[in-house]
């Protein structure tokens, strides 16, 4: 069954969003982020934190929030970098419905535990 127009740049925007989160140092930074949620962390920090170069961090930061991954504010002369949980939760409810509901082969429940 064709896809419609919506369908397919949702499929675009989420396949963007994986491959920004693809390589271990930005899928670290993510992690670090969603550790500090919701206040976020300066670059510095985060530089501090996983012993990054300024350059090499500011190219990964950057990569992540063009893709809609994480987002950022100024604070004065410092830049808040803060994980896109909405963002992230739609790309998680994508692979959900499309790559393990409709599918016999991952069973979902065994892949999302509730605690009670």
């Amino acid at each position: 069954m064709p896809r419609s127009k919506t369908q397919r740049e949702d499929m675009i925007r989420y396949a963007r969003m994986l491959s920004a989160i693809g390589t271990e140092s930005r899928l670290r930074i993510l992690r670090l982020l969603l550790l500090a949620h919701p206040e976020g962390m300066v670059a510095g920090k985060i530089q501090k934190e996983l012993k990054i170069s300024p350059s090499n961090l500011s190219h990964h930061l950057e990569k992540l929030k063009h893709e809609g991954v994480i987002s950022v504010t100024r604070e004065h002369t410092f830049r808040r970098y803060r994980a896109n949980t909405e963002a992230l939760q739609e790309l998680l409810t994508f692979l959900y419905v499309e790559c393990c509901k409709g599918s016999s082969v991952i069973r979902p429940e065994s892949i999302v535990h509730m605690s009670r």
